[in-house]
Order: structure tokens, then sequence, then C-alpha cells
């Protein structure tokens, strides 16, 4: 005998299938076999759960199939608050939230959503269970979206001691946010405790999910801090590494001398040399830079350039001395 079945556009429940059962004597000029009954039947069997292949979005979220919106961005905030890598230290707590803000969009788009309902991870990117190879651009932009409002982004300056010991800024921001009528919107003041960890670089970024501003056809905007260096009076920056530049007299540079190397910690260091120090040419103090970003009890070095300072002018009688001194150099 042959089964025969088609089904379309089951979600993640168990339902009951119609299932026709041929005999393979069947003939489509014979309808009935010789006692009268019927060689076809139609039975009623369950089917397996369908099981979207790749991730399982709804899961991520903790959420069943069946859940509306106003779930979705409640699961959304719940979670990405949970797994947001500067709430959350655990190794795999970035990619979680990755995970988790991919869900929120498939689910809040309602053309993904039916998509991803019907074909699983590989309809949305194959377009509808169809293959597109040589077209997967054209899809990935149809599938391009966000259900959020715009992201909000502000500048975060910090001083290299702040970089060095780690620091929390106390961020007031101004937003909009949706009234209990749902269709209007107010402005409120919130303040967000930024925390800068030790030896973070300029550029990093730190987002606080839905802390944005809020209207009815979005949810929540994530706003965003990158940090920003302060110019500071004694170094510049390199990295993990921090420059100083040692201004050091003719004399000194020919003769030898000692710089007292002031630290980040408040502390002077003595850098004796009894060699020739040329322009430009730089010692390491090892250790005594900043932090490193994923190993704070590691530090980069302090970089001593040093500068030398020619005199505008020599007299008579010192500059033949120094001939005198230079001649077989």
């Amino acid at each position: 005998m042959v089964l025969i079945w088609t089904q379309f556009g089951v979600k993640n429940k168990n339902v009951n299938c119609k299932v026709r059962v041929m005999h393979r004597d069947d003939s489509s000029s014979s309808n009935s076999s010789s006692s009268g009954e019927s060689s076809k039947s139609d039975q009623e069997v369950p089917c397996l759960a369908f099981k979207p292949a790749g991730k399982d979005f709804y899961k991520l979220l903790g959420l069943p199939v069946d859940s509306n919106e106003d779930d979705i961005k409640k699961a959304y905030r719940r979670m990405a608050l949970k797994f947001h890598p500067d709430k959350n230290s655990d190794a795999d707590a970035e990619d979680k939230f990755k995970e988790i803000a991919e869900a929120y969009e498939i689910l809040t788009d309602p053309k993904k959503r039916g998509i991803y309902d019907q074909y699983g991870e590989e309809g949305l990117k194959n377009g509808n269970g169809v293959s597109t190879a040589g077209q997967g651009n054209a899809h990935r932009g149809a599938f391009h979206g966000d259900a959020r409002g715009l992201a909000v982004v502000h500048d975060l300056l910090v001083s290299l001691e702040e970089v060095f010991s780690g620091c929390t800024k106390h961020i007031k921001i101004s937003r909009s946010r949706l009234n209990p009528d749902g269709r209007s919107v107010r402005s409120e003041d919130k303040v967000l405790d930024v925390v800068v960890k030790k030896g973070w670089r300029a550029g990093t970024k730190i987002t606080f999910p839905c802390e944005g501003d809020e209207t009815p056809n979005n949810t929540p905007a994530d706003v965003t801090f990158v940090l920003r260096d302060k110019k500071h009076t004694q170094y510049k920056r390199d990295g993990s590494n921090i420059v100083y530049t040692a201004k050091i007299t003719l004399k000194e540079a020919l003769c030898g001398c000692t710089v007292n190397v002031p630290t980040l910690d408040n502390r002077m260091m003595p850098l004796p040399s009894s060699d020739i120090i040329k322009p430009g040419s730089i010692r390491r103090l090892r250790g005594e830079g900043l932090p490193l970003p994923k190993s704070p009890v590691q530090r980069g070095d302090l970089v001593v350039e040093f500068q030398v300072l020619f005199p505008d002018r020599i007299p008579p009688q010192s500059r033949e001395i120094i001939k005198h001194s230079l001649a077989k150099c």
C-alpha cells in the first residue's frame, strides 16, 4: 500500500493528519471490492510535531509558540538584561545575547515569523524554503530590518586614571516614554550607571537594552555609550601602553642623567642612563602601563620617549671647548 498526505504551515504542535490508504491493486475504474466495501480509506493519525530546522527562537526567549507580540517584547527585555555582556561575566553571555536579539528580531516581524514558523531558520536563509543560490544578497536585503527604535549613541569621555582603576559613571539621560493610553508620549529623565572596567580601550561600547526612546510603533530603543579618551597632560595612549615624553638637555643626553618618570598611580620612578641618549630614543618601564582589557592583572608598559633640548646659542669660548672635546667623535 501507499500512504499519501500533505501538510503545510504547522507550528510546533501535535496535530492529527488525514492519511489516505491506497492498495496497489486499486484502479480508477473500480471503486469497490466484491463485498461492496471501499478499497480506499481515510484515517486520522497523529503526526509528528513539526520542529524548525536550526535555532529554536521560541525556546531561546522561553516562550510558547502562540505568544503574542507583548509577550515577546517582555521576554526579550528580561533575557537581554540577564545576558547582556556588561552585566553578565559568563564566557558565553555575549553569544547568548546575540541569539536573543536575533530571536526578537525574527519573532516581532510578522513576515519573518510566518516564514520561520513554516520552514524554520533554514527557510529564512533560503527564502520560503526555496533554494536561492546566487540570490542570497537579495533575500537578506528583503528580510533586513529591526522592530526596535533607533539606538541612541553617546560619547563617554574617560581619563587614563579612570581606565587604570576602573570606575562607574552616573549619566542622566532624557528619553520619551509611552503614557498608559499607549498613544501619547511623555519626556522623563533617568540615571544610568555606566561601569567602565579596567583597561577598556577607546571605542568600547556599553549598551543598555531598551532604555532609550519609546514610541507607539516601536519597543524602546537601546542606549549605547562609546568610550573616548580624554586628552592627558602627561601621557599619550598606545593600546595598553602609555607614552611619556622626557625632556632632557644636550648635556644630559651626552653625559648621562637620571630622569624621574611619573606613573599613573602617583609614584616617581627613577630611570638612570649612563649611555648617550639620542633624540627620539625610547626606554620601557615594564608593567607600568594600563591593565590589559582581557587580563586586568597584567599591565602594558610605560614607554619613555626622550626629547633632547638643544641650546639656542653657545658662547664662543664654550664652542671651542666643545670642538676640542668632540674632535674624535
